[in-house]
């Protein structure tokens, strides 16, 4: 597992499950810093939450981020315009472990109206206890580094 360092972030919608998955993280030793929101009467829009958080992880202060609002797609879309950040939309664990393990994603995003606190923890833990090309023969994993250093020119080319 990465630092136990991680920065997370909800609109209202997902207000209820980020709670849920910061106090798990927190329990387990986890330093963690909530951009917001900090109350559900403290209205931020998924617009503005997810940029903070991908600033964040573009700058190198923190290596993952968390996000979480009615299905996960709008943070995804948002923190996915920051050059370095690798949002992935899970609903399900075989995703959220594969999100690292194939696609190197650095944030999670998740939807409060979609899943069951103890689902997305579950979802939480293999996504942070996974790494990147795990579990394949070494010819897989060099054609995943490979993909993952094309996905870099690719965003180079975009994020002039």
């Amino acid at each position: 597992m990465e630092n136990k360092k991680i920065v997370i972030g909800s609109d209202k919608s997902g207000f209820t499950l980020k709670e849920a998955l910061k106090e798990y993280l927190v329990e387990h030793g986890f330093e963690v810093e909530d951009v917001g929101m900090q109350t559900i009467e403290d209205f931020q829009p998924y617009y503005e939450v997810a940029p903070k958080v991908a600033k964040k992880v573009q700058s190198g202060e923190f290596s993952r981020g968390l996000l979480c609002c009615g299905t996960g797609m709008g943070m995804a879309i948002v923190a996915n315009k920051f050059k370095g950040v690798y949002a992935a939309v899970v609903e399900g664990s075989y995703g959220a472990k594969m999100a690292k393990v194939i696609n190197n994603a650095n944030v999670l995003t998740m939807g409060g109206w979609k899943l069951a606190p103890q689902e997305a923890i579950d979802m939480l833990e293999r996504w942070l206890n996974a790494s990147f090309a795990e579990g394949f023969p070494e010819d897989r994993q060099e054609f995943l580094k490979n993909a993952l250093e094309k996905v870099k020119e690719i965003e180079m080319e975009n994020f002039k």
